[in-house]
């Protein structure tokens, strides 16, 4: 049986009070065995030990939890009226903005107090993030499915001659997969860590999972400043330059755009002691969040509060922030609570382009291209509006070169990318074979190499040296030989061609 819910929330907050003395004793508590931690080293820590950089994660939980609990909303979730419509930036209309939500204004009061007695405490600094100075990094979730995309992303880092170290962040023991965490991403300069073994050292007091992961994989890298890269996102280029060049370098926050103008809720502004956008001011570009570069020593607050929108968010904050618009989950939670904690940012202005072939209905896509925040900051710094930026692009300026491929959809799994799909990045509307990526040739002629079919060399490499290897792939047959078959079929491979290809195996198998 239930408890009435006065009897939980006293429940909740007791449980709070005891983890702010559990802090003290929380490192004793965490087995000293190595079979407890996560197995894979960790890489480019600058001389610390695999267990102090997880005991000062732990310490760090031990610190939070209690503030998040304490801070919890005690009130019912926003009720929704309807669906924010996703309308482009240059579409949208800045003295229409969406209102699909309804508050009694003792609930607005309500989250706002609590809004504010979370931001006290980390304006207090009673949670210090941990990670090992003067690193640098990159960082990801995945597990299940998402492992085999992983590789192949990390197959194409690598082909930029990136030596940045990756943190390959899994939910819990059961998506730890021995091969491929011991064996397969060690090759690739990246390792698995195990979020439950931090969470654990505390009492489970709340479910964190899905969107939620990708901020608590942000505030438990070991790396001072890292990109978060989705498991199917890839740079062309070698992303070492983003971390030593300008916006980066005075902002120590940089995020890229989604296709659509924001719908944050009026109730969010009042809740988040935030002045609302003045009438007939154009809506902001909302956030992609499968890019996000970070400082985690400049950026300590926004990560913190993004750590609440987060846990919170299902209920309270994603509703809030984006009012059931396209996406709805963690990605407006960055530069909200950049925003709120008043930390510098660079939102990429070059908008994002979606990438695909032709089909009877348009365009067939497949993945999203980001541009490259330098260039776009040298071409459009001085521009100080939407509408300055519309009058820039309108007269023919130079557009940044692209930096990112998002592949999102549908995943392109060897051993499940052929399969029927509301879109088949593999297949035209006839049935037979087609490359993927066509349109916009603008775009893709901009890459400066024949991107995709480097792509599928990797999806190749992959299906082929670890057919069997991945859980997810478990009785699957002709893995190998489906990709092959698409691999001759469409690009024709020379015998230079595959000789590369062979060139590229690291001698797994």
């Amino acid at each position: 049986m239930a408890l009435p819910r006065p009897l939980t929330r006293v429940r909740i907050v007791l449980l709070a009070v005891a983890l702010t003395f559990f802090s003290i004793w929380s490192y004793s508590r965490y087995p000293s065995s190595s079979s407890s931690l996560p197995k894979a080293p960790f890489a480019n820590t600058n001389g610390h030990t695999q267990k102090q950089v997880l005991t000062g994660h732990i310490q760090a939980w031990s610190q939070l939890q209690p503030v998040l609990l304490t801070s919890m909303p005690k009130c019912d979730s926003p009720v929704r009226l309807g669906t924010a419509p996703s309308i482009r930036v240059e579409e949208s209309d800045p003295d229409n903005r969406p209102e699909m939500l309804d508050m009694l204004p003792e609930e607005v009061d309500e989250m706002k107090n609590a809004h504010m007695k979370f931001l006290d405490a980390v304006n207090m600094n009673v949670v210090r993030l941990h990670y090992v100075p003067n690193t640098r990094g990159i960082i990801s979730t995945a597990g299940g499915s998402y492992l085999p995309v992983l590789v192949i992303s990390l197959r194409m880092l690598r082909r930029t001659g990136s030596e940045l170290p990756v943190e390959v962040f899994l939910a819990n023991d059961e998506e730890y997969e021995s091969f491929v965490c011991d064996v397969v991403l060690p090759s690739l300069n990246a390792q698995c860590v195990v979020l439950s073994h931090i969470f654990d050292a505390a009492p489970k007091v709340m479910e964190i999972e899905k969107y939620q992961l990708k901020l608590f994989a942000m505030l438990f890298s070991s790396f001072e400043e890292f990109l978060f890269l989705d498991a199917d996102a890839f740079p062309l280029l070698k992303p070492e330059s983003l971390f030593t060049n300008e916006p980066f370098k005075s902002r120590g926050m940089v995020t890229w755009p989604d296709f659509w103008a924001s719908t944050v809720s009026s109730y969010y502004y009042e809740i988040a002691s935030q002045p609302a956008p003045k009438p007939g001011t154009s809506p902001r570009q909302s956030t992609e969040s499968g890019e996000i570069l970070i400082s985690k020593k400049t950026h300590t607050k926004t990560l913190l509060l993004s750590a609440y929108y987060n846990l919170w968010g299902p209920k309270y904050y994603y509703p809030l922030l984006s009012q059931g618009a396209a996406g709805e989950g963690d990605k407006e939670t960055f530069v909200a609570a950049a925003i709120a904690v008043g930390e510098p940012y660079y939102h990429v202005t070059e908008g994002i382009v979606a990438m695909g072939h032709s089909s009877a209905g348009g365009l067939a896509g497949s993945a999203m291209v980001q541009f490259d925040p330098a260039e776009d900051y040298a071409l459009h710094k001085e521009q100080n509006s939407l509408a300055d930026l519309a009058a820039a692009k309108s007269s023919g300026t130079e557009t940044p070169r692209p930096f990112f491929i998002h592949a999102n959809f549908p995943k392109f799994d060897p051993a499940t990318v052929f399969e029927p799909h509301e879109v088949n990045p593999a297949f035209a509307d006839d049935g037979s074979y087609t490359r993927a990526w066509t349109i916009p040739e603008n775009v893709i002629e901009n890459f400066g190499a024949d991107v995709e079919k480097r792509y599928w060399s990797e999806i190749l490499w992959t299906a082929c040296e670890l057919e069997g290897k991945f859980r997810s792939w478990s009785g699957k047959k002709g893995i190998c030989s489906g990709v092959r078959a698409y691999w001759n079929a469409v690009f024709a491979a020379t015998r230079a061609d595959t000789q590369a290809h062979a060139g590229m195996s690291l001698g797994l198998i």
